[in-house]
């Protein structure tokens, strides 16, 4: 493979993985290449990062996809020399436990150079799957770390950075960092070793996952949970601009009189120009009704941190939280608390939404409209997010109707994709003829929601 056919087969890859990269930027990242030398690994990488991404959520993505097709070496590496015979032990007690006393040794002086060749090593030695079957890989990243256990090192390294002046907090963050970047090393080189085997398409297809605003809600971890809230940010206080603008844009209080009479004196009485008076603005309100149900637990999440920077935004905003009965959790979402400690608070909260424990959405609405009639008003908007999936019970339609008829707008942010509206249980279909639904798998198509609102 040439040069050019890894240039554009590592685009395409970035593309595939939600970077959005045009034409030319990537006739902008071939000119910067020709300015700098190819021997220096992480100057390609600079160069390439410089001209294709564009935000800082996005790095994380651009760098697995640039290891898979830039790799930091090929074949066995520094382990290759030193490895026993194909026929001879590659997995005894004796190196294991040789390995693990210079991965020690690694972790505590923090030697990033020594980290990576131990990551290779590992890989090379306690990795290898040979014989196994058609499209299945070789190597093992699982394998390799289960053998070597970085985790059991974690005291050892730990009790090491106390003896060198850390205290206890910033032992335990400096030691579970170290163990997890030797981690990452390790899946990196397996998935090195793969690409070789299967092509770096392949790899890039399977392996890596999407930006932060590609990255399906469903499919979220707890860690991509933080840096989800601050890309919603900025999307709550946009949604709250919108509807602000929209309010006012294109639309005048009643008629000034005495300002047109006397600017017309200029035109001989005749009213020329009309003069309005300020039309009087009035609170942005805000209910949202957050389906809470085990089969959206992951979107559950991102609703209750879209909610806490809905609370951010908006001068009035009410928070029900719903499964088979109703709960209201507004006071929870104080402003400026903090939102680990509003998570903590919202637990005993949510489990108070499920009598049953199955999922009834027109149960919950009509509960919601029996027990809050003023929620919802000439001057709120609502906001129902939930997969409408309603285990086949009575929908309540002409109480979601009525309810989005007494709102000023109304819509609803469904997280399955629109193939799945309808099919088993899901009422997607019927309460999308009542209330405009939009998919909402990711930040990126909760982003055209919001541009798309007005």
């Amino acid at each position: 493979m040439s040069l050019l056919d890894t240039h554009i087969g590592f685009v395409e890859a970035l593309r595939s993985a939600g970077l959005s990269v045009s034409l030319a930027e990537g006739l902008d990242a071939i000119a910067a290449l020709e300015q700098v030398r190819w021997h220096d690994r992480e100057t390609v990488r600079a160069a390439y990062a410089a001209t294709l991404v564009k935000r800082q959520p996005q790095r994380v993505t651009f760098d697995a996809v640039f290891d898979i097709y830039y790799p930091r070496l090929v074949g066995g590496g520094v382990a290759g020399d030193e490895q026993p015979d194909a026929d001879g032990p590659r997995d005894t007690g004796p190196e294991l436990a040789r390995f693990r006393e210079a991965l020690a040794e690694a972790l505590a002086s923090g030697d990033q150079q020594a980290l990576q060749d131990l990551a290779v090593e590992a890989v090379a030695r306690f990795g290898a799957m040979p014989g196994r079957g058609p499209g299945l890989s070789s190597w093992s990243a699982y394998t390799s770390l289960q053998r070597v256990s970085p985790a059991e090192l974690m005291d050892r390294l730990v009790q090491g950075l106390l003896a060198g002046g850390l205290d206890g907090e910033r032992a335990q963050r400096t030691a579970g960092r170290r163990i997890g970047d030797f981690t990452r090393m390790v899946e990196g080189d397996a998935r090195r070793r793969i690409a070789e085997e299967k092509g770096p398409e392949h790899v890039a297809e399977v392996t890596v996952r999407p930006t932060i605003d590609r990255l399906d809600f469903t499919a979220a971890r707890r860690s991509d949970l933080e840096e989800m809230r601050r890309e919603i940010y900025p999307l709550a206080r946009r949604l709250a601009a919108r509807l602000t603008k929209e309010q006012h844009a294109q639309r005048r209080g009643p008629l000034d009189v005495r300002r047109t009479v006397r600017a017309s004196i200029a035109t001989g009485g005749v009213p020329l120009t009309t003069y309005h008076r300020p039309k009087r603005p009035h609170r942005t309100d805000l209910v949202v009704l957050c389906d809470v149900s085990g089969s959206v637990a992951n979107f559950a999440q991102f609703t209750l941190l879209l909610v806490f920077a809905l609370r951010e935004a908006f001068s009035g905003v009410r928070a029900f939280t719903f499964v088979d009965d109703v709960v209201e959790v507004t006071d929870t979402f104080r402003r400026g608390a903090d939102v680990v400690e509003v998570m903590e608070a919202l637990a005993p909260k949510i489990s108070q939404a499920a009598l049953w424990g199955r999922t009834n959405y027109g149960r919950a609405l009509t509960r919601f409209a029996e027990e809050h009639p003023d929620a919802i008003g000439p001057r709120s908007s609502l906001l129902v997010l939930g997969d409408a999936r309603s285990n086949y019970s009575d929908l309540a339609l002409p109480v979601l109707s009525d309810l989005a008829g007494r709102a000023r707008h109304a819509w609803w942010l469904n997280p399955e994709h629109p193939r799945h509206w309808g099919t088993g249980d899901s009422a997607a279909d019927a309460y999308g003829g009542v209330v405009a639904m939009s998919e909402c798998r990711n930040l990126a198509q909760l982003g055209e929601f919001v541009h798309g609102i007005v």
